[in-house]
């Protein structure tokens, strides 16, 4: 029987003998040799995944352009099923750029109230995550943090 990875293997099944004609056994013939009883090959059982505690449904990253105010409630939907939406503002924003502030502004709120997060990735587009998922942020020097220079330090 050849392996394979993606197909399932179908079980050989052994042909059927015929049974012979059993003559009646005497007592002593039974109590001298008492057969094993006859036992089936067992086939072996596809073995059980262990059940993990992780959901049964799956998370997707997608993509979704913002055209109007009223995609924000599918892009909320999408966030509460536990996707990741990278949201492209650029349509909207080319329509109004005040309907895009209250629009983020809108989903930040939403995100922080169910302790998921959100982000800006470049000028065009907004990441928005779920709870479960939380977006790195490189911490950058602060105004009181001194850079180290190339010339020479004046005294």
């Amino acid at each position: 029987m050849k392996f394979s990875l993606f197909r399932k293997q179908k079980q050989q099944s052994e042909p059927e003998t015929p049974a012979a004609p059993q003559e009646k056994p005497t007592a002593e013939a039974t109590e001298a040799t008492v057969p094993a009883p006859m036992q089936e090959p067992v086939a072996s059982a596809p073995e059980k995944k262990p059940e993990s505690t992780e959901p049964t449904s799956k998370a997707y990253l997608k993509a979704m352009p913002l055209k109007t105010l009223a995609d924000v409630e599918n892009v909320k939907n999408e966030v509460k099923n536990g996707n990741i939406i990278i949201l492209r503002v650029t349509p909207l924003a080319t329509k109004s750029i005040d309907d895009v502030k209250n629009a983020v502004n809108e989903l930040t709120s939403f995100v922080e109230s169910i302790g998921g997060d959100i982000a800006r990735l470049g000028e065009e587009r907004v990441v928005i995550c779920p709870k479960n998922i939380r977006i790195w942020r490189e911490k950058s020097p602060g105004p009181s943090d001194t850079m180290p220079t190339a010339g020479p330090t004046l005294a």
